[in-house]
Order: structure tokens, then C-alpha cells, then sequence
């Protein structure tokens, strides 16, 4: 109402205003011209304000060119959309909580899938820890029953002496350790004068083939060696419960098949290497190759069989299987060594 008011008075002025401002102004017309610019100004802002273009907004009449641009949506059957709908559809808040909820859901689902394969690891690890709890408890009542039998296998209570004897080690005095042992060390050097029979027996042989005194400590090391591994290996398993008196069948001959493995490919190795390397004659290199696989065999089988007789017999077997088995073995390789080189010399037409 007021820009209609306003343009009622002014009209002439504003015309006369638009015209006379391309003409020079005098300086009585000036005043008038100013009156004039602001009641055009008034007409401006009044007409452009924003509270005139918000009510223009609101009216219903104004609003379908924004229903052709898109801006509102249409109404349907005559029934304008309700504001909760628009919002929902106009809105982007809207969608951004859609979004949310759907990512709190993969959130949930995830944290669900790593607690099931949380549990389910747990439940794989208790079955484990069981298994191994069970294995122990085995092994245990293993190496009782172990203990039992050597102690019932040992005629008149020597496993027991030998048990006390074991947990009272260091309560013991070196001079009792050395009575306890030189006893049998006794024996088994008596035993080892046999190594000089034999060399003299086969003295003609020596003499005429010198070279095979050159490998006699070789044989006589090597079958201790060999003898000493299988020692230890019975004697720990013994005391662990891995084997028991039944088992000495068995266990001797699966030591036995072993040693004789080992001992062919180290005879091969040590006649190759005599005959290429040290010079040595093909007929003593072959006797060196065709003597270690029957040692180790040997060396093996006395070293396994040994702690069985001693348990069977109430004996300590730490003290006495390793000693005789090396004084056995000495003597026993030296007589294969000695017979293999007869038979070996007479295919070469060696005389001895």
C-alpha cells in the first residue's frame, strides 16, 4: 500500500525526474532533484526488502512458477505434500541419518563376526592346551610304571639302590664315586688285554701289509663313537618311560639296522678317500670300506642291548654299559678287521 501511495504522489515527479537528468540542472532545480532521488530510493528499498520478498514467498498465488522449477513439490489430488514428507524427501539431513543407521548396522555386524571367530580360536586353543595336558599326564604315568618295572626287574631291590644312588649324587664324596666305579673299570681293562692277543695273532699280517695298522685307531675310535651315541639315546629314553624291558627286542634291533646304515655310507666315504687322497692300496682301501658297516653294526647292537642286561641283572647301567660296551666293541672290530683283510688279500692273490 505504501509503494502505491508513493507512486500516485511522485508520479509526475519521477517522470519529470527521469526526464530532467539528462539535462542540466540549475542551482534552483537542484533541491527538488534531490527530494525527487529519494523518494525513488524509498521506492527501491521498500519494493526489494526482504521482508516484502519473504510475504511474497508465502503467498499462495506466487508459487506456481517454483512448482514448475522444482523447488516445492506438487501437491497430490489437491492435497499439498505435509512438511515431515518434504523434509524427508528434500532434505539431505535425512538421508545422512538413513546412511548412519546403515553403517551402525555393518558396525554391529562385524563386531559380531570378530567376536564368533574370537571364540572360536579360544575354543581351538582350550582343545590344544587339553591335548598337551593329557600327553603329560602319560608321560608321567609312563615313567612311573617305567620306574616300577626296573625296580621289580632288578632282582632284590637293585633298582632301588640305583635310584637312591642317582637322587644322592651330590651328597656323595669323590673317593666314593671312584671305589664305586674302579671295580668294573677293572674288568673291562683286563678285558681290553684281548686287543693285544689279537694283534699278535695277526702278526704275520701286519707285517706284510703294513698299511693296515695305519686305520686300527681309526676302527677303535670309531666304533666307540658309534657305540656311544646308541648308549646314551637307550639310557634316556629308558629313564624318561619312552621303553621298557619289553621293548628290548625292538629297540636292539632297529640300533642295529641303523648302525649298519650309517657304517656303509661311511665305509664308502673313508675307501674313496684312502685310495684317492692318502695313496693308500686299493686292496687295504677296500678293506676299510668292507670293515666299518659290520662295526658300526656291532658297536650299535652292544650298545643297545647292554642297559637292558644291567637293568635285568639289578646292575647300574650309567656305570657299566658305556665301559664294556667300548671294550667289547674294540675287540670284536679288531677281529673283523683282521679276517675281512685275509679274505680280501686272498681274492687279490695276495700271499700273507
Amino acid at each position: 500500500l505504501l509503494c502505491i501511495h508513493l507512486e500516485a504522489q511522485h508520479q509526475e515527479s519521477i517522470q519529470h525526474c527521469f526526464i530532467v537528468q539528462a539535462m542540466p540542472l540549475t542551482q534552483k532545480e537542484r533541491p527538488l532533484q534531490l527530494v525527487r532521488t529519494r523518494n525513488l530510493l524509498i521506492c527501491f528499498l521498500v519494493l526489494f526488502s526482504p521482508a516484502s520478498l519473504a510475504l511474497a514467498a508465502l503467498s499462495p498465488n506466487n508459487n506456481s512458477h517454483k512448482h514448475q522449477a522444482g523447488i516445492y513439490p506438487r501437491p497430490t489430488n489437491g492435497i499439498p505434500k505435509p512438511p515431515q514428507a518434504f523434509a524427508k524427501t528434500m532434505a539431505p539431513w535425512g538421508k545422512k541419518k538413513d546412511g548412519g543407521a546403515a553403517a551402525a548396522t555393518a558396525a554391529e555386524s562385524s563386531a559380531l563376526r570378530e567376536l564368533k571367530e574370537t571364540v572360536k580360536s579360544q575354543s581351538t586353543e582350550i582343545e590344544r592346551l587339553k591335548l598337551e595336558l593329557t600327553k603329560k599326564v602319560e608321560t608321567t604315568e609312563k615313567k612311573s610304571s617305567g620306574g616300577a618295572a626296573v625296580s621289580h626287574g632288578a632282582h632284590g631291590g637293585g633298582g632301588t639302590e640305583i635310584e637312591e644312588e642317582i637322587h644322592s649324587y651330590l651328597d656323595r664324596s669323590f673317593f666314593s664315586l671312584a671305589r664305586h666305579r674302579v671295580g668294573w673299570l677293572t674288568v673291562f681293562l683286563a678285558s681290553l688285554s684281548l686287543t693285544a692277543i689279537i694283534m699278535n695273532g695277526f702278526e704275520h699280517t701286519l707285517s706284510r701289509q703294513i698299511e693296515l695298522a695305519y686305520f686300527v685307531p681309526l676302527l677303535a675310535g670309531h666304533g666307540g663313537n658309534t657305540g656311544g651315541q646308541t648308549v646314551g639315546t637307550v639310557l634316556a629314553a629308558m629313564s624318561a618311560g619312552a621303553i621298557t624291558e619289553k621293548d628290548a627286542m625292538k629297540v636292539i634291533a632297529k640300533e642295529s639296522l641303523s648302525g649298519l646304515s650309517m657304517g656303509a655310507m661311511l665305509g664308502i666315504g673313508v675307501g674313496v678317500v684312502a685310495y684317492y687322497i692318502m695313496g693308500i692300496s686299493s686292496h687295504v682301501s677296500t678293506v676299510i670300506a668292507l670293515t666299518i658297516p659290520p662295526l658300526s653294526a656291532i658297536a650299535s647292537c652292544l650298545a643297545s642291548g647292554l642297559p637292558f642286561f644291567c637293568v635285568f641283572f639289578g646292575l647300574d647301567p650309567t656305570v657299566i654299559a658305556a665301559p664294556a660296551m667300548t671294550s667289547f666293541v674294540d675287540v670284536t672290530g679288531l677281529l673283523c678287521y683282521f679276517l675281512i683283510a685275509n679274505r680280501i688279500f686272498a681274492l687279490w692273490g695276495l700271499e700273507l
